[in-house]
């Protein structure tokens, strides 16, 4: 078992949390997970790569079709 102790001189001279100085001391380097974010923020970051070419070619009633596109159920009358 590994003892890590981290004095109050210590915490105070970084001015960090506890999880980003546990980050820090795990030599990660990129910043903190939060735990709060909304989940369209995440879809809109992980989106934010994708060509237009492909969005275009998404489907525009993937949402209200959804069960058509994962499952290939008939598409539900509208």
């Amino acid at each position: 078992m590994t003892v890590i102790e981290l004095t109050d001189e210590q915490a105070a001279a970084e001015s960090l949390s506890l999880e980003a100085w546990l980050q820090k001391l795990a030599g990660e380097d990129r910043p903190a997970i939060n735990p709060h974010r909304h989940i369209s923020d995440v879809i809109v970051e992980n989106m934010r790569d994708v060509p237009p070419e492909i969005m275009a070619r998404m489907p525009k009633d993937g949402a209200s079709q959804h069960d058509h596109y994962i499952y290939g159920w008939p598409k539900k009358e509208e």
